[in-house]
């Protein structure tokens, strides 16, 4: 990859972490997410006015990729209900790149060499030590939500690599994907919230959770055309540096409490992410 594609995935990273931090800090994180995904979306309406058709041949995965994103908002609002930012971010992102490689090994046809298979190690220690210190000091199921998380991101991000490279238009397939993506949110929060407060208002609360959602849709649109020009691989696992930015956005604005083992664990999972994106 070039030094400026690698300086936009990276950008990416401390976007996407950064809008998590937000709906970690939220105190009702489901609503924070529909509206995180509407705003999205409705950012994207005017775009589709003005950016060419992706190629029939992509729609199918666009409609995939839609529901993997559905399906990995919720699974990432209950991850957060068992653990901190910097626990349950690493392990869902870190998971990533390891599932993502054998996506594109076996759909793609990228193959690891010894630099990328040494990344794939270092991101997998990091994930165990992590997974260590959660089971010392959180619920099991937590875990297992996170890793769940981590094979959704890994779903999407191989269908999005797929089909942005047949769209023809990554950037129209992006802007078709969070339009899609944002339909159904409110629909699901409405019929699970009857009695619940009302999605949309004028609260600090929602504006935060809007500005996160743009903010999530600039990361993973800078995503989406990385992986339609570079390998999968690569871009997927230097997107998780953002795991670096996670624990220092928990520690400065969360009160986290950022230990010698999370830290370590952390740049042992970076450090993995800069070897897979170097090759």
């Amino acid at each position: 990859m070039s030094f400026a594609l690698i300086a936009l995935v990276l950008l990416a990273a401390l976007l996407h972490a950064g809008w998590n931090g937000l709906l970690k800090s939220g105190g009702d994180r489901f609503r924070a997410i529909v509206i995180m995904s509407t705003a999205s979306g409705a950012a994207c309406v005017p775009a589709l006015a003005l950016l060419p058709m992706p190629a029939a041949a992509s729609w199918p995965a666009i409609l995939v990729s839609a529901a993997l994103h559905i399906a990995y908002n919720l699974f990432l609002v209950a991850a957060y209900q068992y653990g901190d930012l910097g626990q349950v971010y690493p392990v869902a992102r870190g998971a990533s790149p390891l599932l993502v490689t054998l996506g594109a090994l076996l759909l793609a046809g990228e193959h690891p060499d010894t630099l990328m298979l040494l990344g794939i190690a270092l991101v997998s220690f990091g994930i165990v030590s992590l997974a260590h210190g959660w089971n010392a000091g959180g619920p099991r199921k937590g875990l297992v939500v996170a890793l769940t998380t981590g094979v959704l991101i890994a779903c999407y991000t191989v269908t999005d690599g797929l089909g942005g490279r047949l769209s023809g238009a990554p950037v129209s397939y992006a802007a078709w994907l969070f339009v899609i993506d944002a339909l159904p949110m409110p629909l699901i929060y409405w019929a699970t919230r009857r009695d619940g407060p009302a999605l949309f208002d004028l609260s600090p609360a929602t504006t935060r959770a809007a500005a996160g959602g743009l903010v999530s849709l600039a990361a993973y649109a800078i995503v989406i055309y990385a992986a339609s020009i570079a390998p999968m691989g690569g871009v997927s696992a230097l997107r998780e540096t953002s795991v670096v930015f996670a624990a220092l956005i928990g520690k400065l604005f969360l009160d986290e409490v950022l230990t010698w083992r999370r830290l370590l664990a952390c740049a042992t999972v970076g450090a993995g992410a800069i070897l897979l994106g170097y090759h």
